[in-house]
């Protein structure tokens, strides 16, 4: 089909002003926040309702078009990035929170519903949506669930997989299919709920999600524990975790990053430290002191400076603020920021630190370290310029040294940002060949035209066109 004849099509289908196709709006699309080639699209549409949305991908599908659904774009494996023969669906429009039901705490929204708002709505509910990635202000919910996405809270609430009692989603011919239910049990058919989780949008169009939502915890108290030297922090996180205490956040900086996010955000992180954890207890009152008292007398034997307690709403807010733009702070800092999440056992965590710190050195990269250390997900962030060819091939070198030194502890390529693109070519290292092929065999009987966002994820011999 020629590109004039689809975009025809999509116009008939949709109107003239929800088909953008002038240069500058496909560029915008072209691209997300992961450090990979831009694609620019044919043609990208906006549906306002869930049957336009159905309509689209059948269209697609009879007339063999790639089709990549995009919510915020902040994906960071490039999961996002369109093929060069596509079209991209945007979400946006689509960002209804249906039903808040409180008295069975469950919340029925679209997908194009910002993470951050559906987290205020039930707040005011006296409910808790825990999933809380670093873009919650932007990203949306069916991005968080097609890229099974983190946050903070991971180590004691879980991820978004977690939390999906259901989903309605177009199968790649554009029927509507439905998985899951309203309720905390279900077990009727497949759990294709489990399946479309984390697919980065290669099995399905997701239209519709059901979520779980818990109560607020009671009492909370918030920490920031101050250390002279990097190991003793790491050490500290393991320390915790094995005195089976499971903080509601547990979050590591080293000194480059608390630099950054302070001139970033001047919320008075201490800058003469060498690694800072910062550390959430929550739940009853009498649970939340309990807690807080063990956490400091590990950090004390661990060999902290000082630990600061919050002694408001008002500070803590600050704290976990900075906390929350620690990438923004190291992206202004070089052109480039390729930022990983390589993740390892907990109890791995200091060797992981010692094996970033290594890497470094020997590649002469400048990482940046923070993360969710409490679920052994750090972001290894390293600040470089693509532009320069023979550091970008340093970079390159770093990053698959970072993910074998993972691998090599018994983790993982990816806690929570997803394979897509960037990962894609790594992914065998993990689960090896078979799964690959086996993941492929389902990729192609559910879509046999692989029309839905084509390339993400499933490469063998670097290529996902085999």
């Amino acid at each position: 089909m020629s590109e004039k004849a689809l975009i025809k099509d999509l116009k008939t289908m949709l109107g003239n002003d929800r088909v953008l196709t002038a240069p500058e709006d496909k560029v915008a699309y072209s691209y997300d926040a992961a450090v990979v080639e831009q694609v620019i699209p044919v043609a990208v549409v906006q549906p306002e309702s869930e049957e336009e949305m159905g309509m689209v991908v059948s269209y697609c599908h009879r007339n063999s078009i790639p089709l990549t659904v995009r919510g915020a774009g902040t994906n960071l494996s490039g999961g996002t990035v369109p093929h060069e023969k596509g079209i991209v669906l945007l979400t946006g429009r689509l960002n209804k929170i249906i039903e808040l039901n409180t008295e069975d705490m469950y919340a029925v929204v679209q997908p194009g519903v910002i993470t951050a708002h559906l987290a205020k709505a039930v707040e005011k509910q006296g409910l808790f949506y825990p999933p809380d990635p670093g873009s919650q202000a932007v990203s949306t919910l069916g991005g968080n669930v097609a890229e099974n996405a983190g946050g903070i809270r991971g180590l004691k609430y879980g991820v978004t997989k977690d939390y999906v009692l259901g989903l309605e989603f177009f199968s790649a011919e554009g029927n509507l299919i439905k998985t899951g239910s309203k309720t905390v049990k279900c077990v009727s058919g497949y759990n294709l709920a489990g399946l479309l989780v984390g697919s980065e949008g290669t099995l399905g169009v997701i239209s519709r999600i059901t979520l779980k939502l818990i109560p607020q915890p009671p009492a909370r108290k918030s920490m920031m524990a101050l250390f002279a030297d990097i190991r003793s922090a790491s050490q500290t996180v393991a320390a915790i975790i094995a005195e089976k205490v499971i903080p509601a956040t547990l979050e590591f900086m080293d000194k480059f990053t608390i630099d950054a996010v302070e001139r970033f955000s001047r919320a008075g992180l201490p800058t003469d430290v060498e690694a800072m954890l910062l550390i959430e207890v929550d739940g009853h009152p009498a649970q939340v002191e309990d807690e807080a008292g063990k956490v400091e007398k590990i950090c004390r034997e661990c060999g902290f400076i000082k630990i600061r307690v919050a002694e408001s709403e008002e500070e803590r807010n600050k704290v976990w603020e900075a906390r929350r733009s620690a990438l923004s702070a190291l992206a202004k800092l070089r052109p480039t920021v390729v930022l990983e999440d390589a993740t390892v056992p907990r109890s791995k965590i200091p060797n992981m630190v010692q094996a970033i710190q290594k890497i470094a050195e020997e590649y002469d990269v400048k990482i940046g370290t923070f993360g969710h250390a409490g679920d052994g997900n750090l972001h290894p962030t390293i600040l470089t310029d693509k532009r320069n060819h023979e550091e970008w091939k340093r970079v390159e070198k770093a990053v698959e040294a970072i993910f074998d030194a993972a691998l090599k502890l018994g983790g993982t390529l990816s806690g929570e940002h997803g394979i897509g693109i960037a990962k894609a070519p790594f992914l065998s290292k993990e689960i090896g060949r078979d799964s690959i092929s086996y993941s492929m065999r389902i990729k192609r009987a559910l879509d046999s035209r692989n029309i839905l966002n084509p390339g993400k994820i499933l490469w063998l011999n670097g290529s996902y066109r085999e």
